[in-house]
This record gives C-alpha cells, sequence and structure tokens, in this order.
C-alpha cells in the first residue's frame, strides 16, 4: 500500500487539486451524475451517490456545483450517455495500470489511454491482465502531525479499520468498500478529513529506481489529466530516499 501513499505525498505537493480545480471538478460531476443514473437523486437511499457528493465536499467544490449536478442527471439524458470503463494495461519496467473512466465516446477514451501508454514505454493489455493485482479499498486521509498518529491509528481500528499508515504530515486509513463510510464519519468527529473514496490498491507492489518511477509516474499523471480518465492506479512503489529525490524534481 505503500506505493500509492507516497505517489499521493508527491501529488499534494505538486498541488495537483488546486492547479486542475476546474478539471478536478468536471470528473467529480461526472461521478454524481452516474452515481445519480445507477441508484437515483436520494443521497439517503443511495451510497454511491453519498460518497460521491461526500467527496466533492472533500475537494471544496461548491454546494451549487453539486446540485447542479444532480438536477441534471435527474432530469435529462445526459447521465446516460456516460459509460464506465475500465482499461487495464502495463507502463514501462512492467509497472501494472488501472485505468478507471466516464465517457460518451468508448472508442476516443480507448485510443487517448492506449497513445498515453505507447508513448511513455508501456502497453495497453487485455481485460483481466493486471485487474487480478488490485483489490477495492476505502482511503481515508487525515491531516496529522505525527504526535497523533497513534491516536488516530487506534481509534480507527476500533470502528472498523483494516490497516494504517502514517506519512509525513498525514495519515492514510484502509477500510474494507462497505465500512468507509462509518469510519470516515467516526473519524470525522475528531479530525479533520482530507479525503475519503473508493480506491484500488494493488496486492503487491514492484519497488522502482529514481529514474524508473519517474517514467511510471509521468504516465499516471499525464493519464489522469485526461478529461474521461477519473483514476488511474499503479502498483509501483520506491524506497523514501527515492521519494526524497523525486520531490526534488517536483
Amino acid at each position: 500500500m505503500s506505493g500509492h501513499s507516497k505517489w499521493s505525498q508527491i501529488k499534494r505537493q505538486k498541488g495537483v487539486a488546486d492547479a486542475r480545480r476546474g478539471q478536478l471538478f468536471t470528473k467529480l460531476t461526472r461521478e454524481i451524475m452516474v452515481a445519480v443514473k445507477q441508484g437515483g437523486s436520494n443521497p439517503e437511499s443511495n451510497f454511491q451517490l453519498r460518497l460521491s457528493v461526500q467527496k466533492a465536499h472533500d475537494s471544496n467544490m461548491p454546494l451549487e456545483n453539486i446540485d447542479r449536478a444532480i438536477k441534471r442527471a435527474s432530469g435529462g439524458n445526459e447521465a446516460s450517455d456516460l459509460t464506465q470503463i475500465t482499461l487495464e494495461g502495463y507502463g514501462p519496467n512492467g509497472v501494472a495500470i488501472l485505468v478507471e473512466a466516464l465517457s460518451d465516446n468508448r472508442n476516443r477514451t480507448i485510443q487517448d489511454v492506449r497513445r498515453l501508454f505507447t508513448r511513455h514505454g508501456g502497453s495497453l493489455g487485455e481485460s483481466g491482465c493486471v485487474s487480478w493485482i488490485f483489490e477495492s479499498k476505502g482511503v481515508i486521509t487525515v491531516e496529522s502531525d505525527g504526535s497523533d498518529a497513534e491516536e488516530i491509528a487506534l481509534q480507527a481500528i476500533d470502528v472498523g479499520a483494516e490497516d494504517v499508515r502514517t506519512e509525513e504530515g498525514y495519515i492514510e486509513i484502509y477500510t474494507k468498500p462497505q465500512d468507509l463510510e462509518e469510519v470516515r464519519k467516526a473519524i470525522a468527529e475528531q479530525k479533520h478529513v482530507v479525503s475519503a473514496e473508493l480506491s484500488q490498491i494493488p496486492k503487491t507492489t514492484m519497488v522502482l529506481g529514481e529514474k524508473e518511477a519517474a517514467q511510471a509516474l509521468s504516465l499516471l499523471d499525464h493519464l489522469e489529466e485526461l478529461d474521461d480518465v477519473q483514476h488511474a492506479f499503479s502498483n509501483i512503489d520506491f524506497s523514501d530516499a527515492t521519494l526524497e529525490k523525486l520531490r526534488g524534481r517536483v
């Protein structure tokens, strides 16, 4: 799981969420609209919608944008045009990559993703080629200066968390997908929750050196820059020494 944490740390340092806020809101809007399409517009009875709305709140998306997305999905066919797509492949040095997308044009999305894989020395694979490496988990990120790490970890485990990892400046809490909401609520009563979302976490990781890690992270960044791509997951991992060197390249 540490690769997930370290890449998240690099992205936070780069300020990706702020720099691409407009694109982020577009992706969140799509998630909300698809959740409404699948389970209705009432968050009380639609877990996926509750999760998507909470994620939008955590990303400081204005309330009027959230309401507008729900109304658009409830009153029109726009959400019906969006198709969920999962693509799998291998990045540079054989890193496993899983891509989740929402698109109104499947062929365009596949072509765009394949182009990036090829450009970065990877290749798009067949369905199932790497998905077996990943498992769905809830991931909750909490700000921490380290002094309260043990307290947060014990609290999280008490309310159902499976694992807790402490990184510089924050803590990541891992849960079963069905436990994400309950654990998040319990933690939020005491600490500021930066984000809470469902993620694909690798069961095994591939440790790369500085050059190889930079190549793989470049592909992941470019994939997430695509409008249709919601998430790009990998089994990359690297040492703390490599992390420090990668920070210097930010």
